[in-house]
């Protein structure tokens, strides 16, 4: 598969909003249907906006999304000051009923779910976003997608000219890459890395920093 149409969420978040920039960038890649609550800000040939304010009232025959290769699942939220019921209608329903709707469809689509370093593949441990997150994972791996693969991150170096860049994180954009190169990537690499997983796969399902980097080559 050369040229890939893609349906991609969280562009209005830093995550999200790179891997969108890329994509649009990138030759590989036909068409991007960017769904989420507010505009991204964004213009481009390749680029349609459709808004929804809450991601659970997609209906399974919503044929808006209908005609897409792959999903770009970015939007996420961080867990704190969240208890576990809020964290998990956010984090696990929503994921997994807006995988449902784009599967239903799209039947060979391939599902890319950001998840986090250290996400709790066994949903037992101690650290309540990563249960959540590993109950997520699994649910994906389970749907009868052509590919689902969930990827784990670590510190992620923005797209230059992102605007979606907390204030508190540009004084470390530039250490991680530096003096922890192991445990840092681009988002340009991450959203390259989804790209070639859509279009060559990748021999396991949980791709962790240094498999999404041999990806993105």
């Amino acid at each position: 598969m050369s040229s890939i149409k893609i349906i991609l969420t969280g562009a209005t978040g830093m995550v999200g909003e790179g891997v969108l920039m890329e994509c649009l960038e990138n030759p590989d890649v036909s068409a991007v249907l960017s769904i989420s609550r507010k505009p991204s800000g964004k213009k481009h040939p390749k680029l349609k906006e459709y808004l929804v304010p809450d991601f659970l009232s997609i209906d399974l025959n919503d044929e808006n999304l209908k005609g897409y290769d792959a999903c770009f699942f970015c939007a996420g939220i961080s867990s704190v000051g969240m208890n576990e019921d809020d964290y998990t209608k956010i984090t696990y329903d929503t994921t997994i009923h807006f995988a449902k709707v784009v599967l239903n469809q799209n039947p060979e689509m391939v599902f890319n779910y950001v998840s986090g370093a250290q996400t709790d593949r066994t949903e037992s441990g101690k650290i309540m976003w990563a249960r959540v997150k590993g109950r997520t994972e699994n649910a994906l791996k389970k749907m009868n997608f052509r590919g689902a693969y969930n990827f784990r991150p670590g510190f992620m170096k923005p797209v230059d000219g992102q605007l979606n860049v907390k204030w508190f994180f540009k004084p470390f954009i530039w250490f991680f890459p530096i003096f922890l190169p192991s445990k840092s990537l681009t988002l340009q690499e991450v959203a390259k890395a989804m790209i070639h997983a859509v279009q060559k796969g990748y021999p396991i399902s949980t791709l962790e920093i240094k498999d999404i980097k041999n990806l993105a080559i």
